[in-house]
């Protein structure tokens, strides 16, 4: 192992992981049991913890210059189609952000554009495990199928986190409601078309480009695969909030129930969210017994 594998997967970086992942554990916990904390730091604990991790695992892959690459895409192409949907109502549907997510770039807050790094990358590495050969070149039809398996890891996040941080905390508000507990439906097409655009744009930019040079033991992976069970754990937790008054109303006027908008959204993370982690942790730990075997 030459000195850049060395500064990119050592022991330093490792406990760099875990402290990030432990900062990410932190942030999901407080927003259920905040005890008062001013929500704006907790939201920014949590999307700051997930772009750290997104910043320090990537760069174990891809080098520093691919991962903010990777981060450069995702915030522009994050940002305008935020904005034009918020002025349009295309890709996602009509909608405005309020005060929660703080100061905003033009339309949109700067934490949402940021938001997007962390679970991106999270989504990105769990698909190129399922592939399998989350080593190989990103070439022939892995430049389209990455991105197409990435999309779906990632819209299952944004299924069970929108009604909650939409029609409960307020944090946009989708002016016509939805049938997804005050989502619209277009919300998830755009959602995927949005980030498989994203990835598509990666995966061209990796297309004949060799690996980082580091130690390649599936168990590289698990962080990632961490993060995203982190992330379905804090859905879960979310039934324990306690919500005052017990339901919410959409602009349109339909009421909601808290407690079935934090049932559904922990459904979706233990069978849809907690059904790609499953079958990751299946590949991971099929390449790690071919390694040792």
């Amino acid at each position: 192992m030459n000195r850049a594998s060395e500064r990119t997967s050592g022991p330093g970086v490792g406990l760099l992981l875990g402290a990030i992942l432990a900062a990410y554990a932190c942030a999901r916990i407080l927003e259920v049991f905040h005890g008062g904390a001013p929500r704006l730091w907790i939201v920014s604990l949590d999307v700051l913890s997930a772009m750290a991790f997104a910043l320090v695992d990537g760069a174990r892959h891809y080098r520093l210059r691919g991962i903010l690459v990777f981060a450069a895409i995702c915030t522009v192409i994050g940002n305008i189609t935020e904005n034009l949907s918020v002025l349009t109502g295309f890709p996602f549907g009509r909608y405005y952000f309020a005060g929660l997510m703080g100061p905003k770039l033009f339309h949109v807050p700067v934490l949402l554009g940021l938001a997007y790094i962390g679970m991106a990358y999270v989504s990105w590495t769990l698909a190129r495990a399922i592939l399998g050969e989350p080593y190989g070149e990103v070439s022939g039809m892995r430049v389209l199928t990455i991105p197409l398996v990435a999309s779906f890891i990632m819209v299952a996040w944004d299924l069970a986190q929108d009604p909650v941080w939409a029609t409960v905390l307020h944090g946009w508000i989708w002016l016509d409601g939805g049938p997804w507990f005050g989502v619209p439906i277009s919300n998830y097409l755009g959602w995927y078309g949005n980030i498989f655009a994203i990835y598509l744009l990666f995966a061209f930019f990796l297309r004949g480009r060799a690996a980082a040079p580091m130690a390649k033991p599936g168990s590289s992976l698990r962080p990632a695969l961490l993060f995203y069970l982190l992330c379905a754990a804090g859905n879960v937790l979310q039934v324990l909030s306690r919500v005052s008054p017990a339901w919410v109303q959409d602009p349109t006027g339909r009421a909601w129930r808290f407690s079935e908008i934090a049932g559904a959204s922990a459904l979706v993370s233990i069978f849809v969210m907690g059904a790609f982690a499953a079958i990751a942790w299946a590949r991971i730990s099929g390449q790690e017994k071919e390694a040792t075997g």
